[in-house]
């Protein structure tokens, strides 16, 4: 078993938590390389990062989605929020984010990802990014995992990721 997931501890882990960012690698973090058998049913990924609205304009202008709801500050301050609201789809990215670089990692070939959307989140807002190991197939070297994206304690998006977890690597 890798090292790095059992961490001298006797038992499959509960919870794994990475940085953002990795400051020795010029502000990227390197995928995680998790074999298939290494993945346990159980584990939770997760990690904290929060959304510019600098960000949420550059999400704007490569997505098309202009809507004032997000990039308006008059039309956000007199909408039910009182200020903008990042994009939804925005904010889920950072599943992407989850599968292509924390678990399973470079091995990763996202299948699906379905979303729901629960409470809004604004620029500025930190939120945990958490993905848990739900199930397996091991015919198919497919992992789900219950994806989540937390805003003060609360759910703000929810869904379920599937992947398959790459044999061989280039």
């Amino acid at each position: 078993m890798n090292n790095e997931l059992n961490n001298g501890i006797t038992g499959p882990p509960k919870q794994i938590v990475y940085p953002v960012t990795d400051a020795s690698n010029n502000g990227h973090t390197e995928p995680r390389d998790w074999n298939y058998d290494d993945i346990i049913v159980g584990t939770s990924y997760s990690f904290e990062r929060s959304f510019s609205r600098e960000d949420g304009l550059i999400f704007s202008r490569l997505s098309g989605d202009s809507n004032p709801l997000h990039l308006d500050a008059s039309y956000g301050a007199a909408s039910q929020f009182g200020q903008n609201i990042i994009h939804g789809m925005f904010a889920a990215s950072a599943f992407s984010a989850l599968v292509g670089m924390y678990c399973p990692g470079r091995r990763s070939l996202y299948l699906s990802q379905s979303l729901n959307f629960h409470l809004p989140i604004f620029y500025g807002d930190d939120v945990v990014v958490r993905g848990t190991v739900v199930s397996k197939v091991d015919a198919f070297r497919i992992v789900t995992l219950k994806t989540e994206i937390i805003r003060s304690g609360q759910v703000a998006i929810e869904g379920i990721a599937r992947t398959v977890v790459l044999e061989k690597l280039p």
